[in-house]
Protein backbone atom coordinates (compact mmCIF):
# COMPACT_ATOMS: atom_id res chain seq x y z
CA UNK A 1 0.00 0.00 0.00
CA UNK A 2 1.59 3.60 -0.59
CA UNK A 3 2.54 5.88 2.27
CA UNK A 4 1.20 9.06 2.16
CA UNK A 5 1.99 12.28 3.83
CA UNK A 6 -0.74 14.11 5.90
CA UNK A 7 -3.31 15.81 3.49
CA UNK A 8 -1.95 19.24 5.57
CA UNK A 9 1.76 18.30 4.46
CA UNK A 10 1.20 18.09 1.19
CA UNK A 11 -0.82 20.57 0.65
CA UNK A 12 1.93 23.51 2.21
CA UNK A 13 4.38 21.81 0.12
CA UNK A 14 2.19 22.56 -3.01
CA UNK A 15 1.99 25.90 -1.19
CA UNK A 16 5.40 26.54 -0.81
CA UNK A 17 6.38 25.92 -4.24
CA UNK A 18 4.40 28.19 -5.94
CA UNK A 19 4.75 31.50 -3.07
CA UNK A 20 6.42 34.62 -4.99
CA UNK A 21 5.34 36.68 -1.75
CA UNK A 22 6.84 40.46 -2.46
CA UNK A 23 7.07 40.02 -5.76
CA UNK A 24 4.83 42.09 -8.10
CA UNK A 25 2.20 39.82 -9.53
CA UNK A 26 1.30 42.38 -12.51
CA UNK A 27 2.81 40.96 -15.77
CA UNK A 28 4.79 38.62 -13.71
CA UNK A 29 6.16 35.70 -16.02
CA UNK A 30 6.36 33.30 -13.01
CA UNK A 31 2.66 31.34 -14.08
CA UNK A 32 0.84 30.03 -11.31
CA UNK A 33 3.17 31.81 -8.69
CA UNK A 34 0.84 33.06 -5.20
CA UNK A 35 1.99 36.91 -4.33
CA UNK A 36 -0.60 36.77 -1.92
CA UNK A 37 -0.87 35.60 1.92
CA UNK A 38 -4.68 35.44 1.75
CA UNK A 39 -4.34 33.80 -1.54
CA UNK A 40 -2.24 31.17 0.02
CA UNK A 41 -4.36 30.62 3.02
CA UNK A 42 -6.87 29.70 0.54
CA UNK A 43 -5.31 27.78 -2.11
CA UNK A 44 -4.01 25.23 0.81
CA UNK A 45 -7.18 25.17 2.60
CA UNK A 46 -8.63 23.77 -0.71
CA UNK A 47 -5.79 21.49 -1.60
CA UNK A 48 -5.73 19.84 1.79
CA UNK A 49 -9.40 19.09 0.99
CA UNK A 50 -8.42 17.89 -2.91
CA UNK A 51 -5.25 15.33 -0.71
CA UNK A 52 -7.76 13.92 0.98
CA UNK A 53 -10.28 12.65 -1.77
CA UNK A 54 -7.25 11.60 -3.76
CA UNK A 55 -6.33 9.22 -0.91
CA UNK A 56 -9.45 7.92 -0.62
CA UNK A 57 -10.17 7.03 -4.06
CA UNK A 58 -6.57 5.17 -4.68
CA UNK A 59 -4.39 8.01 -5.75
CA UNK A 60 -0.92 8.54 -5.44
CA UNK A 61 -0.26 12.38 -3.62
CA UNK A 62 -0.75 15.73 -5.12
CA UNK A 63 2.20 15.60 -7.16
CA UNK A 64 1.22 12.97 -9.38
CA UNK A 65 -2.86 14.44 -9.76
CA UNK A 66 -3.22 15.21 -13.15
CA UNK A 67 -6.01 17.31 -15.16
CA UNK A 68 -8.51 14.39 -15.45
CA UNK A 69 -8.43 13.56 -11.81
CA UNK A 70 -8.94 17.20 -11.10
CA UNK A 71 -11.75 17.23 -13.26
CA UNK A 72 -12.98 14.24 -11.34
CA UNK A 73 -12.89 16.02 -8.31
CA UNK A 74 -14.47 19.41 -9.25
CA UNK A 75 -17.41 17.26 -10.62
CA UNK A 76 -17.79 15.92 -7.25
CA UNK A 77 -17.64 18.90 -5.37
CA UNK A 78 -20.07 20.70 -7.96
CA UNK A 79 -22.96 19.13 -6.34
CA UNK A 80 -22.39 20.48 -2.50
CA UNK A 81 -20.41 23.72 -3.03
CA UNK A 82 -21.25 27.25 -4.94
CA UNK A 83 -19.64 28.51 -7.50
CA UNK A 84 -17.42 30.33 -5.95
CA UNK A 85 -15.97 28.08 -3.89
CA UNK A 86 -15.81 25.59 -6.88
CA UNK A 87 -13.53 28.33 -8.52
CA UNK A 88 -11.35 29.16 -5.88
CA UNK A 89 -10.51 24.87 -5.67
CA UNK A 90 -10.05 24.87 -9.69
CA UNK A 91 -7.50 27.75 -9.20
CA UNK A 92 -6.03 26.20 -6.64
CA UNK A 93 -5.46 22.77 -8.35
CA UNK A 94 -3.97 24.76 -11.36
CA UNK A 95 -0.96 25.11 -8.70
CA UNK A 96 -0.08 21.34 -9.26
CA UNK A 97 2.34 20.37 -11.54
CA UNK A 98 0.73 18.28 -13.90
CA UNK A 99 -3.01 19.98 -13.71
CA UNK A 100 -3.28 22.17 -16.58
CA UNK A 101 -6.23 24.59 -16.36
CA UNK A 102 -9.06 21.55 -15.89
CA UNK A 103 -12.27 22.78 -18.03
CA UNK A 104 -14.57 24.97 -15.45
CA UNK A 105 -17.76 23.09 -13.94
CA UNK A 106 -20.49 24.39 -13.12
CA UNK A 107 -22.12 24.36 -8.95
CA UNK A 108 -25.38 22.82 -8.43
CA UNK A 109 -25.55 24.89 -5.26
CA UNK A 110 -27.60 27.85 -4.98
CA UNK A 111 -26.47 30.95 -3.80
CA UNK A 112 -24.55 29.71 0.04
CA UNK A 113 -25.38 26.71 2.15
CA UNK A 114 -28.50 24.74 1.07
CA UNK A 115 -30.46 25.22 -2.35
CA UNK A 116 -33.18 28.08 -1.57
CA UNK A 117 -35.63 26.68 -4.28
CA UNK A 118 -36.28 23.33 -5.55
CA UNK A 119 -34.28 22.23 -8.51
CA UNK A 120 -36.55 18.79 -9.29
CA UNK A 121 -38.66 18.65 -12.01
CA UNK A 122 -42.10 17.15 -11.78
CA UNK A 123 -42.80 14.23 -13.94
CA UNK A 124 -45.00 15.50 -17.11
CA UNK A 125 -42.29 17.99 -17.16
CA UNK A 126 -39.77 15.68 -17.92
CA UNK A 127 -41.74 13.56 -20.18
CA UNK A 128 -42.30 16.96 -21.87
CA UNK A 129 -38.44 17.47 -21.96
CA UNK A 130 -38.51 13.97 -23.36
CA UNK A 131 -40.75 14.22 -26.43
CA UNK A 132 -38.60 17.12 -27.85
CA UNK A 133 -34.90 14.88 -27.55
CA UNK A 134 -33.29 13.11 -29.83
CA UNK A 135 -33.58 9.12 -29.32
CA UNK A 136 -30.41 9.12 -27.59
CA UNK A 137 -30.75 11.51 -25.12
CA UNK A 138 -34.51 11.04 -24.24
CA UNK A 139 -33.87 7.67 -23.05
CA UNK A 140 -30.76 9.17 -21.14
CA UNK A 141 -33.03 11.06 -19.71
CA UNK A 142 -35.81 8.36 -18.56
CA UNK A 143 -32.71 6.52 -17.10
CA UNK A 144 -31.50 9.44 -14.95
CA UNK A 145 -34.85 10.28 -13.61
CA UNK A 146 -35.66 6.81 -12.85
CA UNK A 147 -32.62 5.86 -11.42
CA UNK A 148 -30.83 9.03 -9.95
CA UNK A 149 -27.80 9.09 -12.09
CA UNK A 150 -25.17 11.72 -12.52
CA UNK A 151 -24.71 12.99 -16.16
CA UNK A 152 -20.90 11.11 -16.09
CA UNK A 153 -22.84 8.06 -14.91
CA UNK A 154 -24.74 7.07 -17.98
CA UNK A 155 -21.77 6.04 -19.57
CA UNK A 156 -20.98 3.82 -16.85
CA UNK A 157 -24.23 1.78 -16.21
CA UNK A 158 -23.99 -2.01 -16.74
CA UNK A 159 -26.40 -5.10 -15.96
CA UNK A 160 -25.17 -5.62 -12.17
CA UNK A 161 -23.92 -9.37 -13.01
CA UNK A 162 -21.32 -7.65 -15.04
CA UNK A 163 -20.29 -4.93 -13.01
CA UNK A 164 -20.30 -6.10 -9.23
CA UNK A 165 -20.54 -3.15 -6.25
CA UNK A 166 -17.88 -1.76 -4.87
CA UNK A 167 -17.40 -4.15 -1.53
CA UNK A 168 -15.48 -1.24 0.54
CA UNK A 169 -18.63 0.29 1.62
CA UNK A 170 -21.17 -1.53 3.52
CA UNK A 171 -24.66 -1.44 1.62
CA UNK A 172 -27.98 -1.54 3.36
CA UNK A 173 -30.24 -4.22 2.50
CA UNK A 174 -33.32 -1.93 2.87
CA UNK A 175 -32.39 0.01 -0.72
CA UNK A 176 -34.60 -0.60 -3.42
CA UNK A 177 -37.76 -1.27 -0.98
CA UNK A 178 -40.63 -0.97 -3.44
CA UNK A 179 -38.70 -1.57 -6.41
CA UNK A 180 -37.89 -4.89 -6.13
CA UNK A 181 -39.73 -6.06 -9.60
CA UNK A 182 -36.95 -3.80 -10.74
CA UNK A 183 -33.93 -4.60 -13.12
CA UNK A 184 -30.57 -4.44 -11.38
CA UNK A 185 -27.63 -2.46 -12.93
CA UNK A 186 -24.51 -0.66 -11.53
CA UNK A 187 -22.87 2.49 -12.45
CA UNK A 188 -19.21 4.26 -11.43
CA UNK A 189 -20.02 6.83 -9.59
CA UNK A 190 -18.34 9.35 -6.85
CA UNK A 191 -14.53 8.26 -6.18
CA UNK A 192 -14.74 5.26 -8.39
CA UNK A 193 -17.74 4.22 -5.77
CA UNK A 194 -19.47 1.57 -7.64
CA UNK A 195 -23.40 1.03 -6.75
CA UNK A 196 -26.22 -0.81 -7.82
CA UNK A 197 -29.21 1.28 -9.62
CA UNK A 198 -32.55 -0.16 -10.49
CA UNK A 199 -34.51 0.09 -13.40
CA UNK A 200 -38.11 -1.04 -14.40
CA UNK A 201 -38.79 -4.16 -16.67
CA UNK A 202 -40.07 -1.55 -19.72
CA UNK A 203 -37.21 0.48 -19.62
CA UNK A 204 -34.46 -1.81 -19.12
CA UNK A 205 -35.29 -3.92 -22.05
CA UNK A 206 -35.45 -0.29 -24.48
CA UNK A 207 -31.70 -0.14 -22.79
CA UNK A 208 -30.49 -3.35 -23.79
CA UNK A 209 -32.02 -2.49 -27.19
CA UNK A 210 -28.91 0.20 -27.30
CA UNK A 211 -26.51 -2.19 -26.59
CA UNK A 212 -23.13 -2.05 -29.04
CA UNK A 213 -22.09 -5.53 -29.84
CA UNK A 214 -18.57 -4.19 -28.58
CA UNK A 215 -18.19 -1.46 -26.17
CA UNK A 216 -16.89 2.16 -27.47
CA UNK A 217 -14.24 4.65 -25.76
CA UNK A 218 -15.96 8.14 -24.96
CA UNK A 219 -13.93 11.32 -23.60
CA UNK A 220 -15.96 13.62 -21.73
CA UNK A 221 -14.22 16.87 -19.52
CA UNK A 222 -10.75 14.88 -20.42
CA UNK A 223 -12.14 11.55 -18.93
CA UNK A 224 -12.04 8.40 -20.75
CA UNK A 225 -14.85 6.10 -20.35
CA UNK A 226 -15.75 2.78 -21.93
CA UNK A 227 -19.34 2.77 -23.22
CA UNK A 228 -21.37 -0.32 -23.67
CA UNK A 229 -25.01 1.48 -24.73
CA UNK A 230 -25.49 3.61 -27.29
CA UNK A 231 -27.48 6.50 -25.27
CA UNK A 232 -26.80 9.99 -24.11
CA UNK A 233 -24.23 10.82 -21.35
CA UNK A 234 -22.36 13.71 -19.81
CA UNK A 235 -21.58 16.79 -20.86
CA UNK A 236 -23.85 16.85 -24.26
CA UNK A 237 -26.39 15.15 -22.69
CA UNK A 238 -26.74 17.44 -20.31
CA UNK A 239 -26.86 20.30 -22.51
CA UNK A 240 -29.37 18.44 -24.25
CA UNK A 241 -31.27 18.37 -21.44
CA UNK A 242 -30.50 22.57 -20.34
CA UNK A 243 -31.47 23.23 -24.31
CA UNK A 244 -34.88 21.22 -24.53
CA UNK A 245 -36.13 22.37 -20.44
CA UNK A 246 -35.42 26.13 -21.89
CA UNK A 247 -37.03 25.66 -25.26
CA UNK A 248 -40.54 24.61 -23.47
CA UNK A 249 -40.47 26.24 -20.45
CA UNK A 250 -38.46 29.33 -20.44
CA UNK A 251 -36.14 27.90 -17.81
CA UNK A 252 -33.39 25.29 -17.09
CA UNK A 253 -32.31 24.26 -13.75
CA UNK A 254 -29.81 21.73 -15.54
CA UNK A 255 -30.06 17.85 -15.63
CA UNK A 256 -28.54 17.21 -12.20
CA UNK A 257 -32.60 18.25 -11.46
CA UNK A 258 -33.59 14.96 -11.96
CA UNK A 259 -31.03 13.76 -8.99
CA UNK A 260 -33.55 16.26 -7.27
CA UNK A 261 -36.67 14.36 -8.51
CA UNK A 262 -35.16 11.03 -7.49
CA UNK A 263 -34.05 11.86 -3.73
CA UNK A 264 -38.03 13.42 -3.24
CA UNK A 265 -39.65 11.16 -5.13
CA UNK A 266 -37.94 7.87 -3.39
CA UNK A 267 -37.66 9.88 0.21
CA UNK A 268 -41.99 9.87 0.07
CA UNK A 269 -41.53 5.70 -1.25
CA UNK A 270 -39.48 4.79 1.46
CA UNK A 271 -41.57 6.87 4.05
CA UNK A 272 -44.90 5.86 2.63
CA UNK A 273 -43.24 1.71 3.75
CA UNK A 274 -43.20 2.70 6.88
CA UNK A 275 -39.80 4.14 7.69
CA UNK A 276 -39.12 7.38 9.31
CA UNK A 277 -37.57 10.62 7.90
CA UNK A 278 -33.96 9.62 9.04
CA UNK A 279 -34.15 6.36 7.70
CA UNK A 280 -35.10 7.01 4.81
CA UNK A 281 -32.71 9.70 4.23
CA UNK A 282 -30.04 7.26 4.84
CA UNK A 283 -31.77 4.83 2.70
CA UNK A 284 -31.74 7.76 -0.35
CA UNK A 285 -28.67 8.38 0.30
CA UNK A 286 -26.82 4.78 -0.10
CA UNK A 287 -29.21 4.80 -3.29
CA UNK A 288 -27.87 8.28 -4.67
CA UNK A 289 -23.94 6.90 -3.84
CA UNK A 290 -23.11 9.66 -1.66
CA UNK A 291 -23.54 7.90 1.82
CA UNK A 292 -24.60 11.67 3.57
CA UNK A 293 -27.42 12.08 5.29
CA UNK A 294 -27.26 15.45 5.16
CA UNK A 295 -26.04 15.78 1.38
CA UNK A 296 -29.72 14.00 0.55
CA UNK A 297 -31.45 17.08 2.30
CA UNK A 298 -29.79 19.50 -0.19
CA UNK A 299 -31.88 17.65 -3.03
CA UNK A 300 -35.09 17.90 -0.57
CA UNK A 301 -35.59 21.52 -1.02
Amino acid sequence: MASFAKASTQANRAIRRSLALGKASHNSKESGKIHSVATAKAYEDSLKLTAQWDKENGGKGLTLLDTSRAVAYLIERAEYVTQKTLDKDRQALQILPNVDKPERIKSHVINTGLSTQSRAYRLEQVDHIVSHQKEHNAIATEISREAGLRAHELYTIRPLAEQAISTHRKFSDERFEGRLSFVSYSVVGKGGLIREVRLSPELSQRLENKRFEEPKDAIDRGIHYQQHYDIGAGKSWSQSFSSASKREFGWSNGAHGLRHSYAQDRMKEIQGLGHTYQSALEIVSQEMGHFRADITEVYLR
